[in-house]
């Protein structure tokens, strides 16, 4: 057995280097440390992925929902130009109804935040449509169509596949209720960003929150930075910002050499051919 390893992040602190040293001296490895600048060193590996981000990226989602159903974008211009107009109805998420396209552990988190905060409803869609205690109700992506018409708020939460490629797109896009709102946490690729822009403008949609965009970073000229009712931010609700996702992050890590150097299996193994 090849007993080097390597490790390839770019947030690791000296503290998580000497944990995963330790473990690597326990299992008999020895541990090889990459920047983001060595991919082409690094990529022949089994590649394992921590699955850690949940945490963060639902408190995103939350963030970009509340904006979204309470108006902020709109109160935001209006207090730019110096305006004091309060009477814009909002939403909440009590009582409110969620599609949720992904039921990974992103999608998971995101159910637990909503359903903690009186959420009335959550819909869960997946490659397999199998049941799980976070979703009310979980439906294939087979299914989509059926869904999107009665849905209120759509979080996007998907890797990207080929399966996955502009899923959302015009067609369905035109499916969506006017008063609907689409956030965007998995990878842009997933969306027809023209056509958001467009039902956006046109007020078919009632407002929209991306993280992820294609390509990134946004071009300048792309017609979403001016859009109706859109947040955008860069990229930033995973990330490797918050301290309890590098701490996961390197515990699962190395709970997997664990797993590795005893012939049990991995926990977070990428199937390449899936693409997560």
């Amino acid at each position: 057995m090849n007993r080097n390893i390597c490790i390839y992040q770019e947030f690791l602190t000296e503290a998580h280097k000497d944990r995963i040293r330790e473990t690597a001296r326990r299992t008999g490895f020895t541990p090889h440390f990459f920047n983001l600048d060595q991919f082409e060193e690094a990529k022949d590996c089994l590649l394992t992925n921590s699955n850690v981000y949940g945490v963060t990226i639902a408190e995103h989602v939350v963030m970009v929902t509340l904006m979204l159903l309470r108006r902020m974008p709109e109160y935001i211009e209006i207090v730019r130009g110096h305006g004091w107009s309060n009477q814009l109805p909002v939403r909440s998420i009590r009582d409110n109804e969620f599609t949720i396209l992904g039921t990974g552990d992103i999608g998971r988190h995101v159910a637990d935040r909503l359903r903690g905060m009186g959420a009335a409803k959550i819909v869960g869609l997946s490659r397999s449509g199998k049941p799980h205690p976070a979703f009310d109700e979980v439906y294939p992506i087979s299914a989509l169509d059926d869904v999107l018409p009665r849905t209120k708020i759509l979080v996007m939460a998907l890797p990207s596949t080929p399966e996955t490629v502009h899923i959302l797109n015009r067609e369905r896009i035109a499916l969506l209720p006017a008063d609907a709102c689409v956030i965007n946490v998995g990878r842009g690729t997933a969306l027809d960003q023209k056509a958001l822009a467009e039902a956006l403008n046109s007020g078919k949609l009632a407002g929209a929150a991306l993280d992820v965009m294609d390509p990134e970073p946004l071009p300048q000229d792309d017609p979403l930075w001016d859009a109706r009712n859109i947040i955008l931010t860069p990229h930033v609700s995973g990330n490797m910002t918050l301290g309890y996702t590098c701490d996961e992050n390197v515990a699962r890590f190395c709970a997997d050499l664990e797993n590795y150097a005893a012939g049990r299996p991995l926990a977070g193994l990428v199937d390449r051919n899936r693409g997560y």
